[in-house]
């Protein structure tokens, strides 16, 4: 049987981060994809022009609804937005006990803002100790629990009370670009050249919701974690020949079954 994951997230309009992207990384892996909106986007590759967040008892009534049907082996979770919508998916996944991917989004790769300061300590209270896997950018840790090196961040971050982080080294210097899964027991690094392209739009959204179908199949945290690690590696690589847009363009997600 196909394994069936979740994400709840924004819609991009430009097609390459958000919803979209989740699902693009779900059918990429082999694994059904459904899908909770929590806001719509007026975006492309270049700016987001408008963000209308959907109603948090509407979330509320599309997560009930996949849930009371679908058999969901694993959850992503990206952009929320605000507190009130928070607390509402925290309060949605009281029943759920399956792997949660928590992606905190805070800021489009265009700079802009999606999610307020005020929204983040709600964020930790709420939805930290729901995680199984965390994934924040090294800005994003930064905004979660200041600066330091990574795995200083990280072990900030498990304090709070996720099961794992994954410290995405994508905004670091260097040729090289690595990334870090810690958890209370072990640290383990991932690395790969980096690219030279500014196609990079979604990274974030499809290297979580990767891994989260990974998981949703089975995979032990670290196997779901390298094996999602190579697939997004590539889709980096092979992304210049979409050519989507005047910014920056979004990852190849189909680069092994599209010529």
């Amino acid at each position: 049987m196909v394994a069936k994951a979740l994400t709840i997230a924004g819609s991009d309009s430009g097609g390459g981060a958000g919803i979209q992207a989740d699902l693009k990384a779900f059918s990429a892996m082999g694994v059904y994809g459904a899908s909770v909106v929590t806001a719509v986007t007026a975006q492309n590759t270049q700016a987001v022009t408008a963000i209308h967040a959907i109603p948090d008892d509407v979330v509320a009534a599309q997560i009930e609804a996949v849930l009371s049907d679908i058999e969901i082996k694993a959850i992503k979770i990206g952009m929320l937005g605000t507190p009130s919508l928070i607390k509402t998916v925290s309060d949605a996944l009281k029943g759920y006990d399956g792997p949660v991917v928590l992606d905190p989004v805070l800021v489009a790769k265009s700079g802009d803002t999606l999610l307020a300061d005020s929204a983040i300590d709600v964020l930790k209270s709420e939805l930290f100790e729901r995680a199984t896997l965390l994934t924040p950018n090294l800005p994003e840790a930064a905004k979660l629990v200041g600066s330091g090196k990574p795995q200083d961040q990280a072990r900030a971050l498990l304090d709070l009370g996720v099961g794992a982080v994954l410290m995405k080294g994508g905004h670091a210097d260097g040729e090289t670009c690595i990334d870090y899964l810690v958890s209370n027991t072990d640290t383990q690094s991932f690395s790969a050249p980096r690219v030279k392209t500014r196609n990079t739009h979604g990274t974030g959204c499809s290297y979580s919701s990767a891994i989260a179908a990974c998981m949703a199949q089975g995979m032990a945290l670290q196997d779901a974690v390298a094996r999602a690690h190579t697939w997004l590696n590539a889709a980096i690589l092979r992304a210049d020949d979409l050519d989507v847009g005047r910014g920056h363009g979004p990852v190849h997600h189909f680069h092994a079954l599209w010529g």
